[in-house]
């Protein structure tokens, strides 16, 4: 059995949801779980809201340390570096899935995965790296800023259950309790930059360079999309596999992503149907009704503000200014 999962909290439930409908029409064979970083019982969700697939809270895998977590991390943040802990959780608790497979929430798969299955018969892991061709127009993304948020994109990795893939997951862990951040002058990208050393440390790492693989804006300059026979193809000669929507909002449709500035959507006419049904799927699980619950786990800025503030005047260097001061 293929176990597939992504990660989020009730904001983003519409995107889990649309990622869960394209799985279980391409792979109806898998089990799709949602490993939600939040609390149902505190969203009160009406039944309408209440996803048609398993949500596996967060409480629930029992990580060390999460309330720390919490406090360390902003909502990004925290939703990255439970994923190893999701992984370690399945792998011992879910003895018929021979492959546990991870997907962002803002993707759509639009085919039996069976190449990713077969590489799992013979590999670990399988990652996509971020590019496969040299880019070099100046604009964004470029080479630099993979060089800032690491070779490999993590909103997709694939593993085989094994002993070395498990030493994978039990270093991966053991890394994002603390340094998940999104701090880029201190070589951190949430649990990316971590990933460069799998293939070091690790053996048998499939990189899949498939130009259907985990497409996104950051590979457009390498991939264009056409639609043949009711299926999606890639550079006139490869099925799509799976599309990533990163950084799309459907409050600002007429951008590809907040986070380049390379194509807009006249500009590539060939990926404006892949997004006019992403957005409509989103609208259609109620994107607009989750995206106003608040997640749990993460206190308000005010609240965020008070506790640095009070943390501050704990030091020994504020306790001497008040005692110098009040004397």
């Amino acid at each position: 059995m293929t176990l597939a999962f992504t990660i989020c909290s009730i904001n983003y439930l519409a995107q889990a949801r649309t990622l869960g409908d394209s799985l279980r029409q391409t792979n109806p064979d898998w089990k799709y779980v949602i490993g939600l970083v939040d609390k149902l019982d505190a969203a009160a969700l009406p039944p309408e809201l209440i996803p048609a697939y398993p949500m596996l809270e967060v409480d629930r895998i029992e990580i060390e340390d999460f309330a720390g977590m919490c406090d360390r991390y902003d909502i990004t943040e925290l939703n990255t570096a439970v994923k190893p802990f999701y992984i370690d959780y399945f792998f011992r608790n879910e003895p018929e899935a021979a492959e546990v497979i991870y997907f962002d929430p803002d993707i759509i798969v639009y085919q039996p995965l069976t190449r990713l299955k077969n590489h799992l018969g013979e590999y670990n892991l399988v990652l996509t790296p971020h590019i496969c061709r040299p880019i070099d127009d100046g604009l964004i993304p470029n080479e630099l800023n993979h060089l800032n948020t690491g070779t490999y994109n993590l909103g997709f990795i694939g593993l085989r259950k094994s002993e070395e893939s498990n030493r994978f997951v039990q270093w991966w862990k053991k890394r994002l309790v603390h340094e998940c951040r999104i701090d880029l002058c201190n070589g951190l990208f949430v649990d990316q930059h971590w990933v460069n050393f799998a293939p070091i440390y690790y053996d048998r790492v499939w990189i899949e360079k498939h130009p259907g693989y985990n497409a996104a804006y950051w590979n457009l300059h390498e991939r264009t999309f056409s639609e043949k026979d009711g299926r999606w193809v890639v550079n006139d000669s490869y099925d799509l596999q799976f599309f990533h929507y990163s950084g799309y909002g459907v409050h600002k449709p007429e951008e590809v992503s907040k986070y380049q500035n390379r194509y807009t959507f006249p500009d590539r006419p060939d990926i404006v149907p892949l997004f006019r049904l992403y957005h409509q799927r989103l609208i259609d699980n109620l994107n607009e009704t989750y995206r106003r619950y608040p997640c749990y786990y993460i206190k308000p800025p005010k609240v965020l503000y008070y506790q640095s503030v009070r943390k501050a005047l704990k030091s020994p260097l504020n306790k001497l200014i008040s005692a110098f001061e009040n004397r």
